[in-house]
C-alpha cells in the first residue's frame, strides 16, 4: 500500500518537521488549532527509549515488551484487564495431578509472518532454543529471563498441534510465566535465516508484522492481513524513542505523536483538555534502590536500614510524583493482594534514626556512588527522584555521587552487578506473579555471576528456602503464607530501599479510540483505532 511506502520513506521527518514548526511558532498550548496532523490510520507512539532487541527471549524491559506483544503471541495470554491466564495460541490445556506435566492443544491454521506454520515443533524450537545449551540456535541469545522456564525438563511435540512440557517438579507460576513476553512464540525459520540478527528481523504470529527499524528514530509495524483473529484497528503503528520526558510531552502537545506512555506526573495537568485523553491503571509495580550488600557501606545491614529511614518517600510520592504512586513497604507490590503482607508498614522518614544507625555502623560521612538512569520502563522521573534521594542521604551525612546513564547503557552497568562499580542504583520492575521479582533478584542463586538479577548480592538462606518452597506449592494459601514471611524478613534486611508502587498512565489524542492500559503494563494495540 502507498500508505506504508510513505510511512517508511518520510513519516518521521514529516512529523518532526511539523511538530518543530509548531513549537517554534509558539502554538503548543492547550487547545491550539495548529497541531501537526499525523496520518489517518497510523498510530504514532512516543516510547521512553530505543528498544534493545525485538527478540522476546532476549530482552527484559517493558519498553521493549510494549512493541513485542503486538508482533508476537504466546500459548496463553492475560485476560483483558486482569493478570488471569486465558487461551492464546493454545486453545486449552491439561495439568497432571502431580503438577509436573502440562499438555497444550494448539490453535490450528495459524501462520507466522514469514508464511511458515505455527505448530508443536515451533513451540519445541522456542523453548529448546532458550534452555538447551547444545541447541544449534542457543547462540542467538543470551536469554536473560530463561529463568522463567528453568523448571522445564523436556518439551515434546506429541503431534502437529499438541505439545507437552515435563517439569522437574511442581511449579506454581508456570502458566503466568507463559503469558509473560518471554514466552512469546518466534518463527523458527526466521531465527534460522537471521541467526543473531533475528532481533532486528522479527517474525511472530501477532496482529501486526514488522516493517522497519530505523535506529534511534522509529520501529514501524504494519497490520497483518493474514492474522488468524480479529484484524488490527490501524494500518500501522510507529514507535518513536523519545528518551527525554520533556521532549516527549512537547511532541504530544504539538501533535507529533498520538500516544505517549509514562507521562511525567508534573506534565499531567497540561493534558487536561478535550483534545486529550488521560488513561491510568494500577498494576504490580515496584520502584526501588538496589544496595550493594557485598562490599562498601551497604554491606552492613544497619547502613541499609539507615538509607530507608533517611529518604523521605512521602515527599517523593507527593511532590516529585504528584501523588501518582504509593509508598512501598517491601519487595512485593500490593497489586498481588492474595500474597501481600498488609501487616508491614513502610519505613518511616526518620533522619535522626538514620544518623544513629550510621554512627553505630561507623559509616558517618561514607562516600556512595549512585547510578541513575535518564529514563526507562517504569522509572518514575528517575533524575528528579535521584536528585531528591541524593539530597536526603547527604542530609544525614553521606557523600553521594550520581552517575547518569541512558537506559540500555544503565542496564548494561547494573544487571551484571554493582561489585567494584557502585553502591546503589535505581531500579523498577513490573511483574506478573509474586514469585518473579524476589526469585530473580533476591535469591543467593540469582547473583549476576549465576545468571540472575540480584545485582546487590543480597543473600539470606531463610529467604532462599521460603522462595524455593513457595514456587513448588500447589496451594495458594500456603504460597501466600510463605511470601508474607519472606516480605517481613526482606524488609528487615533492607537489601533495597523500598520507594514506591506506581499507577501507570498514558495520554492519547482525541483521535485515538478503544484504548486501555493493562495491569500487566503491556501495551496491547490490536483493537485501538484512529480517526
Amino acid at each position: 500500500m502507498e500508505l506504508f511506502n510513505w510511512t517508511r520513506r518520510g513519516l518521521m521527518s514529516g512529523l518532526m518537521a511539523t511538530a518543530g514548526a509548531a513549537l517554534m511558532s509558539g502554538l503548543v498550548t492547550l487547545g491550539a488549532p495548529a497541531f501537526a496532523q499525523t496520518p489517518e490510520g497510523v498510530l504514532i507512539v512516543g516510547q521512553i527509549a530505543e528498544p534493545k532487541s525485538l527478540d522476546p527471549a532476549a530482552v527484559t524491559a517493558v519498553n521493549d515488551f510494549r512493541i513485542l506483544v503486538n508482533l508476537y503471541e504466546g500459548l496463553v495470554k492475560y485476560a483483558p484487564g486482569t493478570l488471569e491466564v486465558a487461551p492464546g495460541l493454545a486453545t486449552s490445556w491439561e495439568i497432571s495431578e502431580d503438577g509436573t506435566e502440562y499438555t497444550f492443544h494448539l490453535r490450528e491454521g495459524v501462520m507466522f509472518h514469514d508464511g511458515t506454520p505455527f505448530n508443536a515443533e515451533a513451540v519445541k524450537f522456542n523453548f529448546d532454543r532458550m534452555l538447551n545449551e547444545d541447541h544449534p540456535y542457543y547462540n542467538t541469545g543470551p536469554f536473560p529471563l530463561a529463568f522463567f522456564f528453568s523448571a522445564i525438563e523436556e518439551t515434546t511435540a506429541v503431534d502437529t498441534y499438541t505439545v507437552k512440557f515435563k517439569l522437574n517438579g511442581p511449579y506454581a507460576p508456570f502458566l503466568s510465566n507463559l503469558a509473560y513476553p518471554t514466552g512469546l512464540m518466534v518463527s523458527p525459520a526466521a531465527v534460522e535465516a537471521n541467526g543473531v540478527d533475528f532481533g532486528r528481523n522479527p517474525a511472530g504470529t501477532g496482529p501486526f508484522k514488522f516493517a522497519e527499524w530505523r535506529s534511534n528514530e522509529a520501529v514501524v509495524i504494519e497490520k497483518n492481513p493474514d492474522y488468524w483473529g480479529d484484524p488490527a484497528g490501524t494500518e500501522a503503528v510507529v514507535f518513536r524513542p523519545i528518551t527525554d520526558a520533556n521532549t516527549r510531552v512537547a511532541e504530544m502537545l504539538a501533535g507529533g505523536i498520538d500516544m505517549m506512555v509514562e507521562v511525567p506526573p508534573t506534565a499531567l495537568s497540561q493534558f487536561q483538555s478535550d483534545a486529550f485523553n488521560i488513561v491510568e491503571q494500577a498494576g504490580p509495580h515496584l520502584w526501588f534502590l538496589i544496595l550493594n550488600a557485598k562490599e562498601g557501606p551497604f554491606a552492613d545491614k544497619r547502613v541499609r536500614q539507615a538509607a530507608n529511614y533517611a529518604i523521605n518517600k512521602e515527599a517523593l510520592v507527593n511532590d516529585v510524583l504528584e501523588g501518582t504512586a504509593d509508598v512501598a513497604a517491601g519487595p512485593t507490590p500490593p497489586a498481588f493482594a492474595w500474597a501481600y503482607n498488609e501487616a508491614l508498614d513502610p519505613y518511616p522518614y526518620d533522619p535522626e534514626k538514620a544518623k544513629e544507625l550510621l554512627a553505630e555502623a561507623g559509616a558517618e560521612g561514607a562516600s556512595l556512588t549512585f547510578y541513575v538512569t535518564e529514563g526507562g520502563s517504569g522509572m518514575l522521573d528517575p533524575i528528579p527522584m535521584g536528585t531528591a534521594i541524593q539530597a536526603d542521604l547527604e542530609a544525614v551525612g553521606l557523600d553521594v555521587k550520581i552517575e547518569t546513564y541512558e537506559w540500555n547503557t544503565f542496564l548494561g552497568e547494573v544487571n551484571p552487578g554493582l561489585e567494584g562499580k557502585a553502591d546503589m542504583a535505581e531500579m523498577a520492575w513490573m511483574t506478573n506473579d509474586p514469585d518473579t521479582l524476589p526469585f530473580l533478584a533476591l535469591r543467593t542463586e540469582a547473583w549476576p555471576d549465576k545468571g540472575g538479577f540480584n545485582s546487590g548480592y543480597y543473600s539470606n538462606p531463610e529467604v532462599d528456602a521460603l522462595l524455593e518452597k513457595a514456587r513448588v506449592s500447589t496451594n495458594q494459601e500456603e504460597r501466600a503464607t510463605l511470601y508474607k514471611e519472606m516480605q517481613a524478613i526482606v524488609q528487615e534486611d533492607a537489601p533495597w530501599v523500598f520507594v514506591a508502587n506506581w499507577k501507570q498512565n498514558a495520554v492519547t489524542t482525541d483521535r485515538v479510540g478503544n484504548f486501555s492500559l493493562e495491569p500487566s503494563f503491556l501495551l496491547q494495540l490490536q483493537s485501538v483505532t484512529k480517526e
